[in-house]
């Protein structure tokens, strides 16, 4: 159908989906994926990403045995890598339950081919961070206190522990993401079943669709659950970063004790995970072929989104300054002074030039269009944000209110295989989801396409009124 002769509204939807495919195209095209030949730079990948993940595993076998002393921490930096990687984690599973909770209660449809994706990333980030509030304790078979479980020494976890608040808090939004995702998946869990040739493929797709046929009462229980789902998780995305900020905030450390850290956190964790979204999606794209599903306009959208936390970032950055400042606290005042021209200048300054002047260069719209500029910008504003966390413990640690205890943290081998092996982890769940699961939501890309329309190959009243005359 000509577009001159389209609504508005359908002409601002076919933008979402180039190319102009139809439903079979659109499932064809994102199935196949799941069916075609294993290539074999796929097991290349896995098998890279398993032997990081199996140095992640002896790493951890090898702290349990020998204590968290073979990390780097010391007197008076008790926190250091395994907090750091814990929030950076917490902050990447962000981007998936905004994109799919948030954007599908305001409408936006231009979601749709990427909510799935990052949904999927939300769940991977949020496994890797919770291993690290596991493993930094110490005696890790001891962390089943954590929960409340009725147990025969009477023994309760302590409800005013900040890092409490933290298994509860990602304990919920690991749950309730997991599920989101699984609702969303039914359908084309149902289409991979439909399309099995093979008895495995159909009985495994089969077991996890729910007997899905396609049916009005079907699709009315689905969107009913669906909805449901989504405002569960809004308040969640708000909460979870919140109240992992509150592991600082609630404390008496200048440069923590701020009550700026709760929306200043949530934006970074948005910031980073749109940012890793982009990473990935860009890397999928080219290599599957997925052009005129997930379009530049997604991308752009999404660095536009980038752009705007990364300034909120930089305006907290800025206000922690002036707070110090403004409070009269000595303390206070140091712990920034320090910050930004102490032993660890190095690290605040790689921070601000990743996450405040990098993302600058989407002022631009030819860089918010490129895709190399902007691969490149979202690996560096994940580094920033990496910095941001370890600034924002150690700095604060490492000259406390004595200057006879001050010291300065190095990290270990052990650190740093901790860090790059959760990685291992982050990535094999990451390959195993797009070698078998739909990594873009077929049913939810077919519901923006100008076929859906019910009134698709017509023409409406209004348009015959306005060529007459």
């Amino acid at each position: 159908m000509p577009e001159a002769i389209l609504p508005a509204s359908l002409v601002e939807e076919e933008k979402l989906v180039s190319g102009n495919p139809s439903f079979h195209d659109i499932t064809h095209l994102v199935s196949e994926v799941t069916e075609r030949k294993t290539p074999m730079a796929w097991y290349i990948v896995l098998a890279l990403s398993l032997g990081i993940l199996a140095a992640f595993g002896g790493t951890v076998m090898y702290l349990v045995w020998a204590g968290i002393g073979i990390w780097g921490l010391q007197q008076p930096v008790g926190w250091a890598w395994d907090i750091t990687n814990f929030v950076f984690w917490v902050g990447i599973g962000h981007a998936g339950t905004l994109i799919s909770a948030i954007l599908f209660l305001f409408r936006q449809k231009w979601r749709t081919s990427i909510n799935r994706f990052a949904e999927a990333m939300t769940l991977f980030a949020v496994a890797c961070a919770l291993l690290f509030p596991g493993i930094h304790v110490g005696r890790i078979w001891m962390t089943y206190y954590l929960a409340p479980l009725p147990n025969a020494m009477g023994m309760w976890p302590n409800f005013r522990s900040p890092l409490l608040w933290d298994v509860f808090a990602v304990g919920t939004y690991g749950t309730v993401s997991l599920l989101f995702w699984y609702v969303g998946l039914i359908p084309d869990l149902a289409t991979l079943r439909d399309r099995a040739k093979t008895k495995t493929r159909a009985m495994l797709y089969g077991l996890f669709s729910l007997g899905w046929r396609g049916s009005m009462r079907h699709w009315i229980n689905y969107e009913r659950a669906y909805l449901i789902l989504a405002g569960i998780s809004t308040p969640l995305v708000l909460s979870v970063h919140t109240i992992v900020s509150f592991d600082f905030a609630t404390s008496v450390i200048p440069g923590w004790h701020t009550t700026i850290f709760p929306p200043y956190f949530v934006a970074g964790a948005i910031f980073s995970g749109f940012a890793m979204v982009v990473t990935l999606m860009v890397l999928a794209r080219q290599l599957f072929g997925l052009k005129d599903l997930v379009t530049i306009g997604h991308l752009e959208k999404m660095n536009k989104i980038i752009l705007l936390t990364g300034t909120l970032v930089g305006y907290a950055y800025a206000m922690e300054f002036f707070i110090a400042w403004y409070s009269g606290g000595e303390y206070e005042r140091f712990a920034f002074i320090n910050r930004a021209f102490g032993p660890y200048a190095w690290a605040y300054w790689t921070m601000i030039t990743c996450n405040v002047i990098s993302p600058q260069f989407f002022w631009f719209k030819r860089f918010r269009r490129s895709i190399p500029v902007m691969f490149v910008l979202s690996i560096v504003v994940n580094i920033g944000m990496w910095f941001e966390r370890f600034v924002i413990i150690v700095t604060s640690l490492h000259r406390d209110f004595l200057p006879s205890s001050w010291g300065y943290f190095m990290p270990s081998k052990w650190d740093l295989l901790t860090f790059i092996g959760s990685f291992g982890l982050f990535f094999t769940l990451f390959l195993l989801f797009i070698r078998f699961l739909p990594m873009i939501a077929i049913a939810e890309v077919k519901s923006v396409t100008p076929q859906a329309d019910p009134h698709f190959g017509h023409r409406n009243e209004g348009d015959l009124v306005a060529e007459a005359h």
